[in-house]
């Protein structure tokens, strides 16, 4: 993960907004009093969707069992 104080991300925050969306990858600010991690949109709606989904009870094993299953059985089994 990319490191970069305060001062620099400020001063080339487009560019490092573009860098984070090309590369997928999150960009670690820090600064004198926090910390923080900027990372895209996508991604962000991605880690949302993920959370959302595993605050759903029996939803992990649900997905585990779906995906020990032959493909064969042409039915998904996945249960909401």
């Amino acid at each position: 993960m990319t490191t970069i104080n305060v001062s620099k991300a400020r001063a080339d925050l487009n560019r490092l907004l573009d860098q984070a969306v090309k590369s997928r990858k999150p960009i670690m600010i820090c600064g004198k009093r926090a910390n923080g991690v900027l990372i895209s949109e996508e991604d962000w709606s991605a880690i949302q969707e993920t959370l959302f989904l595993l605050g759903i009870p029996d939803m992990r094993k649900s997905i585990k069992d779906a995906i020990s299953e032959p493909l064969s059985r042409g039915k998904s089994t996945i249960k909401w």
